[in-house]
């Protein structure tokens, strides 16, 4: 009955920085390690970042380490996704999901959000 959904998303110029919220409904997040993927048009659906269960644990892309930061607040049942020194490249649909141990396979991962618009242009 999980339910998770996404937000924060919208129109960044390069270099600036955005803070998504990936927001669970339904069941704590406290039991779920929480990945971000991206997807842009044309291309495949790549994972970028995912926090543990306990949220000690943090996995990066090589594309993004440096630049974003996730983290979890088991209290608002909420994970976030800060995303600094933004690129065009960085633009794609940003979706949010839960599976028990961190993986960027998205084949492990149960639910998924339904994903916000990242736009990184001037």
């Amino acid at each position: 009955q999980l339910q998770l959904r996404e937000s924060g998303g919208g129109l960044v110029q390069p270099g600036g920085s955005l803070r998504l919220s990936c927001a669970a409904s339904g069941y704590t997040l406290a039991y779920y390690s929480i990945g971000w993927f991206r997807q842009a048009p044309g291309k495949e659906r790549e994972g970028v970042s995912c926090i543990s269960r306990s949220g000690t644990s943090t996995v990066y892309a090589d594309s993004v380490k440096g630049r974003f930061t996730i983290t979890k607040d088991n209290a608002k049942d909420t994970v976030y996704l800060q995303m600094n020194s933004l690129k065009p490249e960085d633009t794609a649909v940003y979706t949010c999901a839960a599976t028990w141990d961190c993986t960027f396979r998205a084949s492990d991962y149960p639910r998924w959000g339904q994903g916000t618009q990242v736009t990184v242009s001037s």
